[in-house]
């Protein structure tokens, strides 16, 4: 099962780009931009990789992000990211990015995104790989600092093609953010939000109503709730599950505790990303790995995690067709070989 999961094309559609800044790279920019950082050697930034609850992780992920100052620096960490593409036959990435990461400390959102655009249009030329760029407003700052983010945005409308909410989800409600969404809607954007990772299936409820989100990033929790799941399979709303954050974050004990193997035969339309992957141990291949070594997952299920990875995406229909047809194909062969 673990050569049918390399074979098979992939779409991630919950990749923070910030989380997946690699101890070698973090500590080769902090060296280069004469960034102190709480770390004297790449080592002892991996013994730090080690991860109570959410926010345990964020506090040594803005960390890491500040040692992020150029558009090469930008461009440098997304064309790493493109590189584990290739390796984990990622043909289509949605990314988040965090700009008030950055514009707090100084950085233009100019410098940000245009780093990041450059690198996504240099895997479209070299690999094939089409993309997307979402901008996520950090819920542990007000709706007002995300407003002025927002006006910034706009500049560069026809780059970004969503906008999402992340960072310390207990305590930030999405309806919080209802006001700032609202507008992002009528601009014709995308929306989706981080919801039902650690808190409470009310937060799912919120994005659903109040942002009138397109996907639910996380959703783990909606299992507490009879009722959400009813909803979320008759509207097929997508959740991008991250299995490897699940278990780091200890929203699961254990991987064989995760439950995105009842969601699946819930019939959700659920999917396999790796979140923030140099620090939760993983890219997207691991994740399916590790979820097929620990949970009772069939080939059938495998290809319909990876289907729904195409489905879920704000690609066009004409290349989500011609992405699903790839896989179908990839898939059968596999079974056909697999049977003789």
């Amino acid at each position: 099962m673990i050569d049918l999961i390399k074979k098979l094309p992939k779409a991630e559609l919950h990749l923070h780009i910030e989380g997946s800044l690699e101890p070698e790279l973090m500590f080769k920019l902090a060296k280069k931009n004469k960034i102190d950082i709480p770390y004297k050697s790449i080592e002892e930034i991996k013994k730090a990789y080690d991860f109570s609850n959410l926010q345990s992780f964020l506090d040594i992920y803005y960390a890491g992000a500040a040692v992020l100052i150029t558009k090469e620096d930008f461009y440098d960490m997304t064309w790493a990211y493109i590189k584990k593409c290739v390796e984990n036959n990622i043909i289509h990435t949605e990314i988040f990015f965090d700009p008030q990461t950055h514009t707090k400390r100084g950085i233009s959102f100019e410098t940000v995104i245009l780093g990041i655009k450059q690198a996504l249009d240099d895997a479209k030329e070299k690999y094939g790989i089409t993309s997307h760029i979402i901008m996520c407003f950090l819920r542990h700052l007000s709706q007002e600092d995300a407003f002025k983010t927002f006006e910034e945005a706009l500049v560069f409308k026809n780059i970004i093609k969503g906008i999402g909410l992340d960072s310390s989800e207990i305590g930030h409600p999405p309806s919080k953010f209802k006001d700032v969404f609202k507008k992002a809607k009528e601009e014709g954007f995308e929306i989706v939000a981080h919801a039902g990772e650690e808190a409470d299936v009310s937060y799912i409820y919120e994005a659903l109503d109040l942002l009138e989100v397109k996907r639910i990033d996380h959703g783990v929790q909606a299992i507490n709730s009879k009722e959400l799941l009813k909803r979320l399979k008759e509207e097929q709303i997508p959740l991008t599950v991250c299995p490897n954050s699940n278990i780091e974050l200890k929203v699961f004990n254990s991987y064989k505790e995760h439950n995105i193997k009842k969601l699946l035969d819930y019939n959700l339309l659920v999917t396999v990303n790796s979140d923030d992957p140099a620090y939760f141990k993983g890219y997207l291949n691991q994740n399916y790995i590790n979820l097929v070594d620990n949970l009772e997952l069939t080939d059938e299920d495998i290809i319909q995690l990876v289907k729904n990875s195409f489905k879920a995406s704000f690609i066009s229909d004409e290349l989500k067709e011609k992405y699903l047809k790839k896989v179908e194909e990839i898939g059968r062969d596999y079974k056909l070989h697999k049977n003789k």
